[in-house]
């Protein structure tokens, strides 16, 4: 028997006739264990390349996290959250690696940048995002280190893709297929996909089945794909672009082409793991899309004090609709806002296509001057009225350079999968 100071745990071998063989792994089909596991948990801490992880940066990690997301998480899911976070910092430390070892180093003024927009979502500038995050128990560093693992990962990628060729036969090919399928559907979908093996694939699909949950209870789908996914478009938050269904594999194909814009998909198994599809949007090809029209709004909304009961809301949602419907167009709606005690804002330029799909087919199916019903909450009721509309022009065929570039980029996301794979197997990573 091997000692234990040499390698903890050994495994059994049997015979070389005896071990299947799986993708050039021989496993034997029953596994005898020798000497003291360790247990089967996340350490805390790693070295990549002599770089450190700690602790404090997986907490100030999920402590982001948890704080964007607004759930609560139970101390199973906030320990499988932490071994995701690391495995990210570990992924996060090698691109940076990679993009240095280049010479690709992102500017601090360039980090700076993106940290300002960033903090703009949250409702921050810049300098006042700093001392919220430290509120959350989070910190402007933990910030700044994952916007620079992106932008070093974007960078390296895009030095990667001038290495990219795509032939003009290819190019020509792809145009003939867009003649000959117009009019056909196209999908604007997004995906977080997880890895699995067949020991792991219980487990897999119950990570996603819960990440589903909080997606569907409002949780951001790009923020759950920068998190979880390992698809080279995480930093893009999982967006896969227009495809058509055929470009997608055939488990996901058959429930994309079936399923409602803006819902999200159970976890599907996929060769090599799981993924769950978020669907956008639709289109058909080379066909213009009413939803492109852009409409001139007019909402007339009426707050409601604390405490009104739903008959309460009914009777002045009637009173706003009835208002409306004698309005005669928008020209009137500032007069009659006045007199119904309503707030009225106008938007000369929303396309139909950014609406609730609720509100989408009802406003391009009314003409000009035109109120929808009344919606909204206890809190507060409102209308849409109709004051313009500008339709879509026709769609024409893209350039023979909008192909090339869109078939480059296709083939730079499948090498870059393959790229942080090397730089996985190459590291030295020590966990402490």
């Amino acid at each position: 028997m091997l000692a234990g100071s040499f390698l903890s745990v050994v495994a059994v071998a049997q015979t070389a006739a005896d071990q299947p063989r799986q993708g050039g792994l021989a496993i034997p089909s029953q596994v005898n264990f020798v000497g003291q596991a360790e247990p089967n948990v996340a350490r805390a801490t790693a070295m990549v390349n002599d770089e450190i992880i700690t602790q404090t940066d997986v907490d100030q990690r999920m402590a982001l996290m948890v704080a964007s997301q607004r759930v609560a998480l139970s101390a199973e899911e906030q320990q499988r959250l932490r071994a995701q976070i690391l495995r990210n910092l570990i992924d996060e430390t090698l691109q940076i690696q990679a993009a240095r070892e280049n010479e690709m180093a992102v500017e601090q003024a360039e980090i700076d940048q993106y940290y300002a927009r960033f903090a703009q979502q949250f409702g921050h500038t810049a300098q006042s995002f700093g001392d919220y995050l430290r509120t959350i128990g989070s910190s402007d560093r933990s910030v700044k280190r994952q916007i620079t693992g992106e932008l070093s990962w974007q960078r390296l990628q895009r030095y990667r893709m001038t290495r990219v060729s795509v032939a003009d036969e290819e190019v020509q090919t792809v145009l003939e297929r867009l003649r000959s399928s117009q009019g056909s559907a196209e999908y604007h979908v997004a995906e977080i996909y997880m890895e699995a093996t067949p020991e792991t694939a219980a487990t897999v699909r119950a990570t996603m089945a819960r990440i589903v949950e909080q997606l569907r209870g409002g949780a951001s789908f790009p923020a759950y794909a920068r998190q979880y996914s390992i698809a080279s478009t995480a930093a893009r938050g999982g967006d896969l672009g227009w495809v058509r269904g055929e470009q997608l594999p055939p488990e996901i194909s058959s429930v994309v082409q079936s399923m409602p814009v803006q819902a999200i998909t159970d976890p599907i198994q996929v060769p090599g793991g799981f993924s769950v599809i978020y669907l956008v949007d639709t289109r058909q090809v080379l066909v213009a899309d009413p939803r492109d029209a852009v409409l001139s709004l007019m909402q007339m909304s009426i707050e409601l004090p604390a405490g009104t009961t739903e008959a309460q809301a009914r009777s002045r949602a009637e009173q706003l609709a009835q208002a409306t419907r004698a309005m005669g167009g928008c020209g009137r709606a500032p007069e009659v806002a006045r007199t119904i005690g309503a707030e009225l804002v106008s938007n000369d330029g929303t396309r139909a296509r950014e609406l609730p799909p609720q509100l989408q087919q009802l406003l391009l199916n009314m003409s000009v001057g035109q109120a929808t019903q009344p919606f909204g909450t206890l809190e507060r009721v409102s209308v849409l009225v109709l004051c313009g509309r500008d339709d879509p022009r026709q769609v024409s065929m893209p350039t023979a350079e909008d192909v090339q570039s869109a078939l480059a980029e296709q083939r730079m996301n499948q090498q870059a999968q393959r790229y942080l794979r090397d730089l996985r197997r190459d590291a030295v990573i020590e966990y402490r």
